[in-house]
């Protein structure tokens, strides 16, 4: 999918790490949510409720999942699922462009 049709976008951004990680929100008809946005080369933690899946469009990055103890090398194209109610490690090494879908809305 190129594009989203029948959404809301919320104006205020989602901005973390001194503006390092931003993202728009993405309201669909049936209520679902999800996240569109950059992050800036650097080293983040996030924490979830819900789980997520994490698309990568462009861009590079490796990702330290909960309960992994080995990094997994995520490029434009890739994508990595995230379980609900845990924290996982992003080492972003150029510009990402990413997708966050939050599962079981």
């Amino acid at each position: 999918m190129t594009q989203f049709t029948n959404v809301s976008v919320v104006q205020a951004a989602n901005v973390y790490f001194d503006g390092k990680v931003s993202s728009r929100t993405v309201v669909f008809e049936d209520g679902s949510t999800k996240t569109l946005g950059l992050m800036l080369p650097g080293a983040y933690e996030f924490g979830t409720e819900a789980a997520e899946l994490m698309e990568i469009y462009s861009g590079e990055l490796a990702v330290l999942l909960p309960g992994e103890t080995k990094w997994k090398n995520i490029q434009g194209g890739e994508r990595f699922n995230v379980p609900a109610q845990s924290k996982f490690q992003v080492r972003v090494s150029e510009i990402t462009d990413y997708c966050c879908s939050f599962l079981g809305e």
